[in-house]
């Protein structure tokens, strides 16, 4: 039998609140009996205080305990004077004075004693002499029972005592009891029946919002990225709710750029294959002469469609981190100073003035891949050829700090716009207006760079640049013991 959520939480709440209910009961019902015992051992020592009281009257009277000792009956009543919760005394000269030695059998006969009485109070009571002897019992005196000294003329003449109750026997203190537990009872059912109704509603409130997110969840399993579900509260729950859309709005994003991703290789590759298929039927239908132009314009199509090829595969072996990445300590100054040393001529050829600023007295030695960074650097250097104006300029810079060492590199125009900035590290992204077609470039070269640097636990940053183009900052940090 499958249990839903909600019935388990019913059931946790509930169970978790019918154990409270029944342990306060319980404990309520030890108290109330335990309170009650004591309050009725109090009573009762009242009544052997009052006694007491009597007694020691009796002993100045007689100076003996044969006022008691052989007559019971004045113990009798003695007693039932004294007995808490009892009638009041008789009147004076209802019980024969101490001081007549009443004869047994004659004068009047104690009257009948009550049932609690009888049960307990009299049947305990012990009387002691001076030397702790036993008097006047009904039952046994144990060796430490408490007792209440008795004096006369200053000294301890007897003692006087009752063994507490361990437990209440009368059938009006039991009654009280059972009416209590039976109270005990109607509110413990009361309250767990409130507990019920309240978990009940309180599992289907917690279990709602999980439902929406279960059912949202399938929305976006069977591909509907558009799904949300509303965040209602600012709990555990609402956060939940908050990162299921987060999670929801990533992946519709992701999927546009997926879609986007396969139409604008599509559209690449099929440039020039439609280029290379539009040369080959013009040689075959006899349109063009085979000869050398025909030969190199198939020759730089192929080229470019290679180029394309393989700077898709170096980004998705780097997304991937399938990459190979051979780290050693190396000298950053050397590799930036040999990739463009391989470029001056071109930059040279294009008028473009290539200014660099390197330090030259200590190395700046970090923990990185040769040829990759050779790669990020001609990637960097070759955009800024194809994309800068004739005569322009581009400056290269490297600082270092305690930890880090800066690499900027900064052309003049043409720029590009602030919303443009925030895409250039989009695959296969370009700025048409500026940076166009033409040149040639797929729009890998800067994803590529930061997936190298990232590589390297660096950042690589993009801004405008003071020369009128773009300024183009990598980050990395410095091996250790530099």
């Amino acid at each position: 039998m499958k249990i839903s959520i909600t019935q388990r939480l019913f059931l946790a709440i509930a169970l978790a609140a019918g154990m409270a209910v029944v342990s306060m009961v319980l404990i309520m019902q030890w108290s109330v009996q335990q309170g009650f015992l004591r309050y009725v051992n109090t009573m009762e020592k009242g009544g052997v205080s009052r006694l007491a009281s009597s007694l020691e009257e009796g002993y100045r009277r007689e100076t003996s305990w044969d006022f008691v000792l052989h007559y019971p009956a004045q113990w009798h009543r003695l007693a039932i004077a004294a007995m808490p919760g009892n009638i009041p005394p008789p009147p004076p000269g209802a019980l024969p004075d101490p001081a007549q030695k009443p004869v047994l059998g004659e004068g009047p006969s104690p009257r009948p004693l009550p049932p609690r009485l009888a049960h307990y109070f009299f049947q305990h009571l012990f009387l002691l002499d001076a030397d702790k002897k036993v008097l006047i019992s009904r039952i046994e005196v144990p060796a430490d029972s408490e007792a209440t000294p008795l004096f006369h003329d200053g000294k301890i003449v007897g003692y006087l005592g009752l063994l507490p109750r361990k437990e209440l026997s009368e059938p009006h203190q039991q009654r009280f009891l059972r009416e209590q537990t039976l109270a005990f009872a109607i509110v413990a059912g009361i309250v767990l029946l409130l507990a019920a109704g309240l978990s009940l509603l309180l599992s289907r409130r917690l279990v709602r919002p999980l439902r929406s997110l279960a059912e949202a969840t399938h929305h976006l399993a069977a591909g509907k990225f558009s799904t949300r579900v509303e965040v209602v509260s600012n709990d555990e729950l609402g956060q939940l709710a908050g990162n299921f859309n987060l999670l929801a709005t990533t992946l519709e994003k992701n999927e546009q750029a997926r879609r986007q991703w396969v139409a604008d290789i599509s559209h690449e590759l099929r440039t020039p294959v439609s280029i290379l298929r539009g040369e080959i039927e013009a040689l075959q239908d006899g349109i063009r002469q085979t000869g050398p132009e025909s030969l190199r314009s198939l020759h730089n199509e192929t080229l470019r469609l290679s180029r394309l090829v393989d700077d898709l595969y170096q980004l998705a072996m780097s997304d991937l981190g399938a990459l190979t990445y051979r780290k050693e300590k190396l000298d950053l100054t050397e590799v930036l100073k040999e990739t463009v040393g391989t470029y001056v001529a071109d930059f040279s050829a294009k008028g473009i003035t290539l200014a660099t600023n390197l330090p030259s007295e200590n190395p700046v030695t970090i923990f990185g891949d040769t040829e990759r960074l050779h790669q990020l650097f001609a990637n960097l250097l070759n955009n800024s050829l194809k994309y800068t104006d004739t005569a322009g300029e581009l400056h290269i810079t490297m600082i270092c700090d305690e930890r880090m060492v800066t690499i900027d590199f900064q052309d003049s125009a043409p720029g590009v716009t602030e919303a443009d900035m925030e895409r250039l590290f989009e695959r296969l992204y370009r700025v048409e207006a500026s940076r166009s077609r033409a040149t040639g470039g797929a729009g890998l070269g800067l994803a590529i760079c930061r997936n190298i640097v990232e590589a390297h636990q660096g950042k690589i940053l993009v801004r405008h640049s003071a020369l009128g183009g773009l300024w183009v900052q990598v980050e990395l940090p410095l091996a250790e013991g530099k």
